[in-house]
């Protein structure tokens, strides 16, 4: 049994035996690891915390140092079959451009984010009056990466303005898989897989 968030541990569960992936964002390589071990995939990780990547080499990961706002445009078209950017798209300076250059590096794309519209995020705004510090987002709005606050229907519209199709999508609250059903508002975290 895997020790993967359950966004990743989807996202595990859905790319095919043997392909080549990238993961944008990779953190430590987790998923890179589970990936290479239970799939035998060819994973490269692109990361931009150095405590990060020295985790994931030390795991004996392909891992590089890069900021994926400017680096990603020096991958070739096409070079993997899977593209996975997990809890990074709203850290993103342009979220629509690193989308671009996602499904052009990859066949498939993983997209993963913490879902703004999540109905504790809301009661907490609406009773509060200030930014939530909740279980899934657990620090201040001044320290948070977050810079692009997206919600379910947000991300969709993105997609339905680029073109891009939703092959597929999970919904995540309280650590387990929900239904697709009201989304916007249940779902803590969202995963979609994406192609062009």
């Amino acid at each position: 049994m895997s020790n993967l968030r359950p966004d990743l541990a989807k996202i595990a569960a859905q790319v095919p035996d043997g392909v080549r992936v990238l993961d944008i964002g990779c953190g430590d390589g987790a998923l890179m690891a589970e990936l290479q071990t239970g799939k035998g995939v060819d994973a490269r990780g692109i990361e931009i915390d150095p405590e990060e990547v020295e985790k994931a080499v030390a795991r004996g990961l392909s891992v590089v140092q890069g900021d994926a706002n400017r680096d990603l445009a020096d991958y070739p078209d096409g070079a993997f079959d899977v593209a996975i950017l997990s809890q990074t798209l709203q850290t993103a300076e342009r979220p629509d451009w690193l989308l671009d250059q996602l499904l052009r590096v990859g066949r498939t794309a993983f997209v993963s984010f913490p879902n703004f519209a999540y109905w504790r995020m809301r009661f907490a705004l609406l009773l509060g009056g200030k930014m939530p510090v909740v279980r899934h987002l657990p620090v201040s709005w001044y320290a948070t990466r977050n810079i692009h606050h997206l919600t379910v229907e947000d991300f969709r519209l993105l997609l339905t303005e680029k073109g891009v199709t939703v092959e597929d999508s999970w919904y995540f609250a309280g650590g387990r898989e929900i239904g697709g059903a009201n989304a916007n508002w249940r779902a803590e975290h969202a995963v979609f897989r994406l192609s062009k």
